[in-house]
């Protein structure tokens, strides 16, 4: 056998022992505990379809131009240089995708794909997020030693292949082995041992969200899901019209989405101001309203008794950008990769927020309103005002700017000076990586909490609860503050969550909050306005996306709907339903008052689940009618939120 062949059948073992070892890895760290060991040998069988053809795609120029002797590393030193950088770089490359792979899975449960291209958009909050939150110098130590390390083992099996053969000619060989082995490799590039060539979406097959990812390697993941970046306008929006009317209530003729709603014999008569605050990561199961045991939201606990509160909103998806977005315009963000807000096709958007005549409009954030392009978003707001990092009298924090105890004192002081009605948005980032407390906040006390507990709960680590219940402290503060302002009672206070996060939501909720990842979109949702709104406690099913058209309906004032948003408190507001879409892995569905329903959009596959303890109790016919109505039913608000992204211009 040729000395090159020889090189590659070690250089195949070291590199098919790197990609199994993080998998090996990702179970020991990720494994859900409702899952045998024996459960994820298919995992592994497919993972390793996966991990020879990556393996293949590494060495078949080294396989190929060695067909040709002077190209081959044994051909000289000058040679043996250059593919052993060649291997040095891809090796590079490769534990670097590993490891940004192993961190987005400890975040995000999701194996690393082109979603973090949009990272990369925002190069100076991204990189100041990630040296803030983790030890970038060991982790830069790490990644060069062990990349020595290899680079090493590849020059000591070159020098022991060399040694083994030093009586035998550099060039006598036969090139039947170089042959066999561009066989052997390109079979491996088609898939081991399958019918059809391997590709990104049999993964899915496994029929569970661990399995799957599990099976996926990261640069299988990531390279396919590149072709999803480029956003997708074809729609069959047409087509769900009629079910559409029903949904939103309009005309049995129309052909519209549009609908003038005028004031009901409900809305206020007095003109209320409003603060809508989007509050970072603000997951449900984590909070005090949940029933969690930690009780990390005791203040805003009290709050939702005082208030209109929705203990089962949901977000449309993962992502402060699409979160932001689906509030302000009313639309989930569909796109499959790249943020809505990042796209000038469809950040160009209406928003109800325009219809309230004669009022101030103002927007705060405690970094920069670039970051995501939540400036192009909100600029479609008419007169609004912008108050971001560098206009702030408090010292910065952190890569997300001030405090958010001083981004609501700051906002509580702009809006006490007002004279008109005043529509304001605050967006809070603190309740997220660095998960930085601020030292001046000597009246909130850290809890120490053991790690068994936290993790039962649904919390990662300390400091993230700390930090989940300092949001809880600065709603507080702005509370007391803002009672003390003339503008307080007549004033309604909007609360609800960005997103959720994903995590083990088990003490509280259904297997459905882990299973499905509902955890990633349950949020809260608050109306608080004690001398305007009476208390009323809601458990059905209701949007993100809801939250706009429900403060309109409050106010006496004509408003114009163009989107997919619905007024809450609208005795007509049927069926309870909320869009939710995980991008990355494909998945489409809705959540009812019974059921999460969910089909993937990339292969034939669907799931109907109950979100309550209670099993399913219909026949095999009575699912089938029941999937059947809420596949349609998530179709026609895909394809409908698809058109307008491109379709709703301001």
């Amino acid at each position: 056998m040729p000395k090159t062949i020889q090189w590659i059948v070690k250089l195949f073992l070291i590199y098919l022992f790197i990609f199994t070892a993080f998998r090996v890895a990702t179970v020991v760290c990720f494994k859900p505990g409702n899952i045998s060991i024996n459960e994820l040998w298919p995992s592994f069988w497919l993972g390793l379809k996966y991990d020879l053809r990556w393996i293949a795609f590494i060495l078949m120029p080294i396989a190929t131009l060695s067909v040709v002797s002077r190209f081959s590393p044994f051909f000289n030193e000058t040679s043996q240089k250059i593919w052993t950088a060649y291997l040095g770089i891809i090796t590079l490359l490769v534990l670097f995708f590993y490891g940004a792979d192993f961190g987005q899975f400890a975040y995000i449960n999701a194996r690393l794909n082109a979603d973090a291209l949009i990272f990369a958009e925002d190069p100076r909050e991204s990189m100041q997020m990630v040296w803030q939150s983790y030890p970038i110098v060991w982790i830069l130590v790490g990644l060069i030693g062990a990349v020595l390390m290899i680079i090493w083992m590849f020059k000591k099996t070159h020098v022991v292949v060399e040694g083994k053969n030093a009586n035998i000619h550099k060039f006598g060989y036969r090139r039947r082995w170089h042959a066999a082995a561009l066989i052997i490799l390109g079979w491996f590039m088609y898939g081991f041992f399958t019918a059809k060539p391997l590709n990104f979406f049999r993964a899915f097959n496994l029929n569970d969200e661990f399995k799957s990812n599990l099976a996926l390697n990261p640069l299988q993941n990531f390279f396919t899901t590149l072709r999803f970046r480029d956003p997708d306008y074809k729609t069959h929006a047409q087509e769900h019209l009629p079910q559409m009317r029903s949904f939103l209530g309009l005309d049995a003729a129309s052909n519209s989405y549009k609908r003038v709603v005028h004031p009901s014999s409900k809305a206020l008569e007095s003109t209320p101001n409003v603060v809508l605050v989007i509050c970072e990561s603000f997951s449900m199961y984590k909070s005090s309203m949940s029933g969690n045991e930690l009780n990390s939201t005791p203040y805003f606990n009290q709050l939702t008794k005082e208030g209109i509160f929705f203990n089962r909103c949901f977000s449309p998806t993962f992502g402060t950008a699409r979160g932001v977005f689906a509030t302000i315009t009313g639309i989930p963000d569909v796109q499959l990769s790249k943020f809505s807000t990042r796209n000038e096709a469809a950040v160009n958007q209406r928003t109800i927020i325009n219809d309230f005549d004669g009022y101030e409009k103002f927007y705060f954030i405690g970094g920069r309103s670039e970051f995501n392009n939540f400036k192009g978003l909100v600029k479609n707001i008419d007169g609004i005002r912008i108050y971001e990092e560098g206009q702030y009298k408090a010292a910065k924090l952190n890569v997300w700017g001030i405090s958010d105890k001083n981004l609501f004192l700051e906002a509580n002081k702009v809006m006490a000076q007002q004279t008109k009605p005043f529509f304001t948005i605050i967006q809070t980032a603190d309740n997220h990586r660095p998960f930085n407390l601020p030292e001046e906040d000597k009246d909130f006390i850290p809890k120490n909490i053991p790690e068994e507990t936290l993790l039962k709960n649904g919390f990662e680590s300390l400091k993230e609860y700390n930090a989940f219940a300092y949001t809880d402290y600065c709603f507080q503060k702005f509370m007391e503050a803002a009672k003390k302002e003339k503008y307080f009672n007549n004033t309604i206070f909007v609360f609800v969550g960005d997103h959720g996060v994903e995590g083990n939501a088990a003490a509280v909720y259904p297997s459905a909050w882990n299973e499905q990842r509902l955890a990633d979109e349950h949020i809260p949702l608050l109306f608080y306005a004690p001398a305007l709104l009476t208390p009323q406690q809601h458990s059905e099913v209701v949007s993100q996306i809801d939250v706009l058209p429900t403060i309109a309906g409050m106010v006496q004032q004509t408003y114009t709907n163009t989107t997919l948003g619905r007024d809450l408190l609208d005795a007509h507001t049927k069926p309870n339903a909320a869009f939710i879409i995980y991008h990355a892995p494909g998945w489409i569905g809705v959540v009812t008052n019974d059921y999460f329903y969910r089909k993937n959009i990339r292969i034939q596959k669907e799931e109907l689940v109950s979100i309550t303890n209670k099993p399913i109790m219909l026949s095999a016919v009575q699912q089938d009618s029941v999937k059947k109505q809420l596949s349609q039913l998530t179709s026609a608000l895909y394809e409908t939120s698809k058109w307008m992204l491109v379709n709703n211009k301001k």
